[in-house]
């Protein structure tokens, strides 16, 4: 049995040049040239809705439309479940997809609006005022102890300065190719903030930005040795990720050419496959032996940082990492995205991050020990507003991975598994990968960060803050449109009109 088509290929041939530009570019083979009939012809079937050839079409004769063939309506076996049922029943796989998920969860951040300032508590201008909006990552003194020759004598622990609470997300050398990888290297360096190496290991040619990378240490280990740690502005230990909490991860072989494998320290065109749990971590021992073994291997320069997904426990679990010695925790969200991930995975475990940085927040605060970790949001961070909203729940920063992509030219039509991506940023094939310019990409990265930092200011402006600081946990100036009153409670905010 076949199904229908998700999406509709309609080429208008009488503008039609037979230039054969789409053929060219359509990597999935949805589209090929009928040499006897001198026309375009397009399998539908084959269409995942990219645009790419819409976008390189000199004549723009290409629209691509959500097919209108459907099943019988039904409330229960809707055609999404359908559609996979049948796919299920031919291959006998679990089905794959890359990106977060297309699953209608509603948005917290959307149904959180922020207070303004009016007459009592004068607005600031920040095009004509300074608004310091630069964050620290590290773990913070309780108090500041200084001598009677005004030396301080309390030791700071390693932090890093960045210029804005936007960082950008970890994303794996082999998940995307190294153009990608430089692009977002150059914008967290323009930008002044940091980007994370993803569990790929570090190619050399990146160790020249490492001042703003943080090198990641997950369950595989892939390119992990003392260079790569010292490379690095920070080092980050990863427990699991919004999009596929509790399992690890799986990089096709077909993906992994000569310079990934050597990056990675495995051999060529091999499945690199990272266990879902750490073999040497089964306790919050076990996870402080790994902080310090770090904190050792770097001279106890770097911060080490922790991320976990988001899941019902979160708050219980940062405070065990943050007594054993973190220096900051990654949160990682419902919505986060990924290269490769089971669909039933990806779009039924985990938590929202907004609830998520909120319960962990307030259990650190409660327990006195929020200072002694830096809390960084991600998964599902979509714009300026969801950043301002974040750090007022408690983040100190965020990270955005998915939203740097499509900045690049993603379009998320989430087969980043396949390594095919026609836009030449999920793909190690050196052809596919040649679409991408690193210094084009890297502005527009840059562009995008610039641009949310603006709104930042101008939110912090409306707020009256001079500073991010004065928005970080301020959740009086949130208000919730539309929520219960037991999410209302553990956001701790109150109702829209209170």
């Amino acid at each position: 049995m076949t199904y229908p088509p998700q999406f509709n290929v309609t080429i208008d041939d009488r503008k039609c040049e037979r230039c054969r530009r789409c053929v060219v570019n359509c990597t999935f083979s949805a589209l090929s040239y009928d040499e006897k009939e001198d026309k375009i012809v397009a399998d539908d079937e084959k269409c995942v809705a990219c645009l790419r050839c819409a976008s390189t079409c000199p004549q723009k004769v290409l629209t691509i439309r959500k097919s209108e063939t459907t099943l019988p309506p039904h409330a229960t076996w809707t055609d999404k479940i359908r559609l996979h049922i049948m796919k299920q029943a031919e291959t006998g796989s679990a089905l794959i997809s890359g990106c977060g998920t297309d699953l209608e969860y509603p948005s917290l951040f959307d149904r959180i609006v922020i207070d303004a300032c009016q007459v009592t508590n004068p607005s600031i201008d920040p095009l004509r005022e300074p608004i310091e909006v630069c964050a620290y990552l590290g773990k913070k003194p309780r108090q500041l102890k200084i001598s009677d020759k005004v030396d301080l004598e309390t030791e700071i622990a390693p932090n890093v300065r960045i210029e804005t609470p936007i960082t950008l997300g970890h994303i794996s050398y082999g998940a995307v190719n190294l153009g990608v990888h430089k692009a977002l290297a150059m914008a967290a360096e323009k930008a002044g903030t940091l980007m994370g190496s993803g569990e790929g290991g570090l190619h050399p040619d990146l160790y020249e930005y490492g001042d703003h990378i943080i090198v990641q240490v997950a369950s595989g280990r892939f390119g992990v040795h003392s260079e790569y740690l010292k490379a690095g502005a920070a080092i980050e230990i990863k427990i699991g990720q919004g999009a596929k909490p509790g399992i690890g991860g799986h990089l096709p072989g077909e993906k992994v050419t000569e310079d990934i494998a050597k990056t990675r320290m495995i051999p060529v065109h091999t499945d690199a496959l990272s266990p879902a749990p750490h073999h040497d971590i089964y306790s919050i021992e076990d996870l402080s032996q790994l902080i310090y073994a770090l904190k050792e291997a770097t001279d106890y320069t770097k911060p080490v940082f922790v991320k976990i997904a988001a899941v019902h426990n979160s708050a219980a679990i940062s405070s065990g990492i943050a007594r054993a010695g973190a220096d900051g925790i990654t949160i990682d969200g419902l919505r986060g995205g990924t290269g490769a991930a089971p669909i039933t995975i990806r779009d039924n475990l985990g938590i929202p991050i907004e609830v998520a940085i909120a319960s962990v927040d307030e259990r650190l605060r409660k327990e006195g020990i929020r200072n002694e970790v830096s809390l960084i949001a991600s998964g599902g961070i979509r714009q300026s507003s969801d950043v301002a909203k974040a750090i007022a729940l408690g983040a100190d920063a965020v990270a955005i991975s998915t939203a740097a992509l499509i900045a690049m030219g993603c379009t998320v039509c989430q087969q980043c598994y396949r390594g095919l991506c026609p836009w030449g940023i999920t793909t190690t094939d050196p052809l596919l990968a040649r679409r991408l310019d690193p210094a084009e990409a890297s502005r527009r990265v840059y562009n995008l960060i610039s641009a949310w930092t603006t709104e930042l200011k101008e939110i912090l402006g409306a707020l009256g803050m001079n500073a991010i600081e004065s928005l970080k946990y301020n959740r009086e100036r949130l208000r919730g449109v539309e929520m219960e009153e037991k999410t209302l409670s553990i956001l701790s905010i109150k109702a829209a009109g209170e």
